[in-house]
């Protein structure tokens, strides 16, 4: 009998054993996929740790968080600066002074203010759907070149038919600053994310490929208290309706050529190009093995945002009104639950940056130890 059946290798659930496993308790950790590490999970591939599920760059501000990663992993320096490509057009990205340049000709942050203020007049009175929003925080030409194509392609929606919500505000330095999430600490582990949930996961007993919810109530039998970190509807068999999410296709490729764009990640922000950006993997170890060898080959991503339906893998919460309503029902049958404690992305339906999970999972232990 163990004292924790935990359902889910991701960063939630790998955090939890961790911190039970370390605090004595009998843990065992189940995994629906072939792997560990969730959406983390990166593999190999001509000695270039490739991000199978997109691009994840650990970034936080809480000094507690990145101590506790630094223990199963030794973080390299890279810095988030994509850039963005209009027809042709390259811009830095977060909006800053190199974009203003590029955009308008100016030179000083004074110029790029007035410039930036004259267009946002355009909207009069409250915003009423994410254009006007967009418009009333940017102005109009950095709306239509760096944000319209892409947000349309990210939501399968026009931007006019998007809340004004979804955009409470739009990052704009009047510095040359383009370190995308200005947070205290930034960095990829090296050797990949998985090498990291490696390192978490060790000593505890781990088995993958396995479902839980084919044969749940055995599982349950298993362990005095369950973590689960799935679907949360899935997990009461969408008797209320399905929680609906937007998903992302990858389209993977291995160029024999050692620099496709120079960067770790390009967006795509006009509508005609499909894809809504590239990723290059190698450049998120700055083109080197674990050696200190330049990589001869390099690995490109193109990714697509889609539609979610069952079966395909869910990753961004819609978290519209429908939704959360829906999400509230089902959070009241978990406050029910005596045994099952429901948690991470999907769990809680929520978006969570990777720091924000591995917090929520500390605070959680801490609750249970």
């Amino acid at each position: 009998m163990y004292d924790y059946l935990i359902v889910g290798a991701g960063l939630f659930g790998s955090v939890c054993a961790r911190e039970l496993a370390d605090a004595g308790k009998k843990v065992l950790v189940i995994e629906k996929r072939p792997h560990i590490a969730g959406n983390v999970y990166t593999e190999k591939v001509e000695g270039i740790n490739v991000h199978k599920y997109g691009a994840h760059i650990f970034h936080t501000n809480d000094t507690q968080v990145w101590t506790y990663v630094n223990r199963f992993a030794v973080f390299n320096r890279f810095t988030n600066s994509p850039v963005a490509n209009y027809k042709g057009e390259l811009y830095s990205l977060p909006f800053n002074m190199y974009t203003f340049n590029k955009m308008w000709g100016v030179v000083t942050p004074q110029e790029a203010a007035a410039k930036i203020e004259e267009q946002r007049k355009e909207i009069k009175g409250e915003p009423q759907n994410l254009e006007e929003q967009a418009i009333s925080l940017i102005g109009r030409d950095v709306y239509e070149k760096l944000v319209k194509g892409y947000t349309e392609k990210q939501w399968g929606r026009k931007c006019k038919d998007l809340p004004a919500f979804i955009i409470k505000r739009l990052p704009v330095r009047l510095t040359f600053d383009n370190n995308y999430f200005n947070a205290l600490y930034q960095g990829i582990p090296v050797g990949g994310y998985t090498k990291l949930v490696e390192n978490m996961l060790d000593g505890i007993e781990v088995r993958t490929g396995i479902d839980y919810l084919e044969d749940k109530e055995n599982w349950n039998t298993q362990a005095e208290h369950v973590i689960y970190t799935g679907p949360i509807d899935a997990y009461y068999e969408y008797k209320l309706g399905n929680l609906e999410y937007r998903s992302v296709r990858f389209e993977n490729e291995l160029l024999d050529i050692p620099n496709f764009q120079g960067n770790a990640a390009v967006n795509y922000t006009d509508a005609e190009t499909p894809w809504t950006r590239i990723i290059e993997h190698k450049w998120f170890e700055f083109g080197k093995d674990e050696e200190g060898n330049d990589l001869e080959k390099t690995v490109i991503s193109r990714e697509y945002s889609s539609e979610w339906k069952p079966g395909d893998e869910p990753y961004y919460p819609v978290n519209d009104e429908k939704n959360s309503e829906l999400y509230g029902r089902y959070e009241e049958l978990a406050r029910k639950e005596d045994k099952v404690i429901f948690g991470g992305r999907l769990g809680a339906y929520k978006y969570y940056d990777m720091d924000q999970v591995i917090a929520a999972a500390l605070e959680k232990c801490k609750t249970l130890i």
